[in-house]
């Protein structure tokens, strides 16, 4: 190698190489699961998994990163041994830590990586409380002996597009006689301008902090209320630890056919709707999420039964968790 040689390559390097490689390498079939190195596997695999819970194709990591589609195919396959500079590209498109895509324990799971967006910004005292309350309940092997918080009166219905959030909110609303937030016009009047031109305009970290902002504010402005939020915000792990604080949370549940009739319907002509993908990319979505989504206190499948049906389960353990009647 030339002493002249640039070290580590910049993503542009990796580019240009990437579009010169020979046509055997570009033609050659992935290699044998067997015979991959199982570090470059699993961190392929991790890889993988965050850009679907982020919603995203590879493509669009690609245009994110500036890294080649064919490059983070490798990666994600395993067989790509990236350089430090590409994998600080991925982290930031993904918002993820490095330790995160590489594997460290307090990321291997949802829990884990709550539990670090909650202490991430805490002083020393506070940090000894929580370690000397976690050696509390870890030390009994219970709970702490404190009776439980009651319910929040804000209900929270997490899942993904196409689920029922909005049609089963306004109807749980008016039963309740609650306000409805649907949180995605609340973002758009914070921002001036639709979903669509915010990610396209500003990109997906831009709408994240309107996002988190659109939610703090409808926290602090009512104590009751019905809430029908995206379905990337438990992509966000700091927005989805502020709604599983401060709201009573609901995962509706959908098989991924009545999401995608249910979104066309609707119109809906973004990537998802519109790729020859996208069932696939839609049951990967899922895939991805459905660990976070599952940690909403109530969970009501919205293909198990007609619309009238869903919303009287709904509305009823809605009304038992809050203590409310649930006779009309």
């Amino acid at each position: 190698m030339s002493n002249n040689a640039p070290f580590p390559p910049t993503a542009a390097t990796i580019n240009a190489r990437d579009a010169a490689g020979d046509d055997a390498r570009r033609n050659a079939p992935i290699e044998a699961e067997e015979g991959k190195e199982p570090f470059l596997a699993a961190l392929g695999e991790r890889t993988k998994a965050l850009r679907v819970r982020r919603g995203l194709t590879r493509k669009a990591l690609a245009r994110l990163t500036g890294v080649s589609e064919r490059h983070l195919a490798n990666l994600e396959y395993g067989v790509g041994n990236a350089s430090i500079l590409i994998l600080l590209h991925v982290t930031r498109a993904l918002q993820c830590s490095l330790a995160e895509l590489l594997g460290d324990v307090t990321t291997q799971s949802p829990e884990w990586l709550m539990l670090r967006e909650l202490l991430a910004n805490c002083d020393e005292a506070t940090l000894r409380r929580v370690r000397l309350a976690a050696s509390d309940v870890i030390g009994t092997g219970h709970p702490l002996s404190e009776a439980p918080p009651a319910r929040s009166s804000r209900i929270a219905l997490i899942g993904l597009r196409g689920a029922g959030k909005s049609t089963l909110g306004r109807m749980l609303a008016e039963d309740l006689d609650f306000p409805f937030v649907e949180l995605s016009r609340d973002i758009e009047k914070l921002a001036g301008c639709s979903i669509s031109e915010i990610l396209g305009l500003y990109g997906q970290n831009a709408y994240r902090r309107y996002e988190r902002r659109a939610l703090e504010e409808t926290i602090q402005a009512y104590p009751e209320a019905v809430i029908a939020t995206a379905g990337g915000l438990v992509s966000d792990l700091g927005s989805f630890n502020l709604l599983l604080r401060h709201c009573t949370t609901v995962w509706l549940t959908a098989d991924p056919e009545d999401h995608m009739s249910r979104v066309r319907a609707q119109g809906d002509l973004r990537p998802m709707a519109a790729s020859r993908e996208a069932m696939e990319d839609l049951k990967t979505i899922l895939a991805g999420r459905a660990a976070f989504y599952s940690k909403a206190e109530m969970r009501v499948d919205t293909s198990a039964q007609p619309l009238a049906e869903t919303f009287h389960i709904l509305r009823a353990e809605v009304r038992e968790a809050l203590g409310l009647p649930v006779q009309a």
